[in-house]
């Protein structure tokens, strides 16, 4: 245990008029609502001991049962076991045909705790540990300094589009081959989540958030310093592999601050970052391409100097805001300051070995990808349209450079349209947030309404944009740029209200969904670019944005569907907790 968070409790505790947690330490509770086996120890021989059938202790005496159920309680540890999949865990070695080990010594295994609910460590009801609780000042400075990671990491993603006919030239590959500097960053958005959301929900929030910003800076700046083609793309791999970890554990510990009615607001800001971030660079990274000064590494020193400078806000005003991590905190804390080893947090109460890691938590994303079809439909709908924004990278600069004869650095500048459509969306959802607030009970269909409008705002977006530019004789450059305005609005008002609904169905295991959701929308994102302009080249800008468009008027009823059928669907989960 570090000082840190003993000084953060004693901080917390004289800036908070909240009780004591001694008065609900003596709190007795039931777990009978809790899925899976009774159990009352941590780890080892104890928790062997406990699962043998040959003990004459019976669990379900052992935990003693009263009229009265506390829901700190029964929510924590249902939450824990949810993430750690202990249920399964205890159940594997209670079936075991493994003896259980003798305490050494002659000894007896000695009786369990009689009462071990006393000693599980849980939040007050206004226990400024909590941070659900925190003040709302402190949760919009720990916001911003969460939000640095990923801006920064979105913004390298695609700012080395504009600098590939360069690498093409130097390394004398053909255009697609340079075009997988972008898609290898991608791909490895779309793995490394699948690693570090399952991570952040055992360790925190904080360590993997903070891991993931330093690995990205030593991969950033070895990729800027590259000598051959194959080092830059193995580079831009890991960048994107590590670097990935802010694109699910980001929102993840933002939405770990607030309640449910509330959440829309932290969604709708990471939202404006993972759209904004892949448009900003392009603008930059043109006119850095132009420079003949400048050499085609500098927009990856950029990058390298922009998430030194976030890592380093990170350190210094980013907390930990996973509960059960908290609590393991809390609860280490006591037992240091008490010497009761009995004490402990609901996460502490199974050890998971390297291999029950993999099992349970590592491959979870992958298996809720596949098991929760709730989960894997909204994740195909909206990777649908995260392959669009990357398409886009692709299409503006061949619609105003190639058709209207624009400068490298001008022909990106119609990207400040799509980012005003981006910021109106925004707008929009912040309306249906607002309203959404003031109800009673807000469940996850309720985020869906703004889809709706999306889900119409697109196609239109993408067929004005397509038909307008491809005449350039006619038609001023300002009608398809306003085009592009319409299909950033559409984008934010589909993808955020998707994200925003995947965090509440999932809270417990929220970094894993996501984790899920970057999987495939990543692999959408990494796989457009690659055929971008040979679809471009082949069919015209105007029949093939009238293709992506086509589907995306298939894809109307979608989110109607969701709303009439989602929480029956969702309803089949087994990670759902209300």
């Amino acid at each position: 245990m570090s000082n840190n968070f003993s000084n953060e409790v004693s901080t917390s505790m004289k800036e908070s008029d909240a009780g004591s947690s001694d008065e609900h330490n003596g709190v007795n509770v039931h777990p009978r609502m809790l899925n899976g086996s009774d159990y009352s120890s941590t780890t080892g021989d104890d928790r062997t001991s406990l699962s043998s059938s040959n003990q004459s202790i019976n669990t379900e005496v052992v935990q003693s049962i009263h009229d009265e159920e506390n829901p700190h309680l029964i929510l924590s540890r249902s939450i824990s076991r949810n993430i750690t999949q202990s249920s399964k865990i205890l159940k594997e070695a209670t079936e075991s045909v493994v003896p259980v080990p003798s305490m050494g010594g002659g000894r007896d295994h000695p009786p369990s705790l009689y009462d071990i609910d006393q000693y599980v460590v849980i939040f007050d009801d206004n226990d400024p540990l909590d941070p659900i609780k925190w003040p709302l000042k402190r949760k919009f400075i720990n916001c911003i300094a969460t939000l640095c990671s990923p801006l920064t990491v979105q913004f390298g993603s695609a700012f080395l589009a504009d600098s590939l006919p360069h690498i093409s030239k130097l390394y004398g590959v053909n255009n697609i081959v340079a075009t997988l500097a972008t898609s290898l960053f991608i791909f490895g958005f779309a793995a490394g989540p699948v690693i570090w959301g399952p991570l952040s929900e055992l360790y925190g929030r904080r360590p993997i958030l903070l891991l993931s910003a330093f690995g990205y800076i030593c991969f950033a700046f070895a990729a800027a310093t590259s000598k051959d083609i194959q080092t830059l793309m193995l580079t831009r791999f890991f960048c994107g592999f590590i670097g990935g970890a802010s694109a699910v554990v980001a929102p993840s510990s933002m939405a770990d601050l607030f309640i449910r009615k509330d959440r829309g607001k932290s969604v709708i800001a990471f939202g404006m970052i993972i759209f904004c971030g892949p448009m900003i660079s392009p603008i930059m990274a043109g006119f850095l391409a132009e420079d003949k000064r400048l050499s085609w590494r500098w927009p990856l020193y950029l990058t390298g100097f922009g998430i030194t400078l976030a890592f380093t806000i990170m350190v210094f005003f980013m907390k930990e805001t996973h509960s059960p991590t908290i609590l393991v905190k809390k609860a280490e804390l006591i037992r240091r300051k008490t010497g009761n080893k009995a004490v402990h947090a609901a996460h502490e109460e199974v050890s998971l070995s390297v291999s029950e890691i993999i099992r349970y938590n590592i491959l979870r994303p992958l298996k809720m990808l596949i098991t929760e079809p709730i989960l894997f439909l909204m994740s195909l709908y909206n990777s649908f349209m995260y392959g669009i924004m990357y398409l886009l990278l692709t299409a503006i600069p061949i619609a105003f450079k190639g058709n209207y004869k624009f400068s490298t650095g001008i022909s990106n500048l119609p990207y400040i349209a799509t980012i005003v459509g981006v910021l109106m969306g925004g707008l929009i959802l912040l309306y249906f947030d607002i309203r959404l607030s003031k109800k009673a009970i807000v469940i996850p269909e309720d985020r869906i309404p703004p889809m709706f409008i999306g889900s119409f705002l697109f196609p239109l977006g993408m067929f004005w944009f397509g038909w307008t530019a491809d005449y350039p004789e006619k038609i001023h450059w300002i009608v398809p740029a306003i085009g592009t305005a319409f299909l950033g609005a559409g984008l934010v008002t589909i993808f955020l209200p998707c994200l925003t609904y995947i965090l509440d169905a999932y809270i417990s295991v929220s970094a894993s969904a996501l984790a899920s959701n970057a999987f495939l929308r990543s692999s959408f994102g990494g796989a457009f670019p690659l055929f971008a302009k040979v679809m471009f080249k082949a069919l015209s800008l105007k029949w093939g944005t009238t293709l992506l468009g086509g589907f995306s008027i298939l894809l109307i009823p979608v989110p109607f569907i969701f709303f009439r059928y989602g929480e029956r669907i969702r309803s089949k989960t087994k990670y759902h907790i209300d």
